[in-house]
């Protein structure tokens, strides 16, 4: 029996997500002045992409082997070409990464609500109802 599968296991895969965002939009936000720097994005498709492409299973002779698989993820950060908000080349623009930056927010405090929703209910069942 998987007790923490399935959802808790999305939301934490969610979570992941929003932390990585973050600390690209804030990286995206310390370098607004930094000549010829190029904005920086997450994409969680190709997050999803390399996560299915990357993994290593070993190879079991029995079937009483362990099965384990070993991800070496790289996260799905992408420069976004072809922007220039300032003369030196810099590619932030701050009012768009100060609105990714407050809907990323958003996101990552609706998932912790979501888990200690989850964790919650796994608290009263553990308890017994009580």
């Amino acid at each position: 029996m998987n007790l923490f599968g399935g959802t808790i296991s999305s939301l934490e895969n969610g979570l992941s997500y929003a932390t990585l965002n973050h600390k690209t939009i804030a990286n995206n936000i310390a370098n607004v002045d930094t000549p010829n720097y190029k904005a920086k994005s997450v994409s969680f498709k190709d997050m999803l992409e390399e996560e299915k492409q990357i993994s290593i299973s070993a190879y079991r002779t029995d079937s009483r082997h362990y099965d384990f698989s070993i991800r070496q993820s790289t996260p799905g950060v992408n420069n976004i070409d072809g922007l220039r908000y300032r003369n030196n080349g810099n590619g932030v623009d701050m009012d768009a990464e100060q609105a990714k930056l407050a809907e990323n927010q958003i996101y990552y405090n609706a998932l912790i609500d979501r888990v200690n929703g989850k964790l919650n209910t796994l608290n009263i069942v553990i308890k017994g109802g009580k």
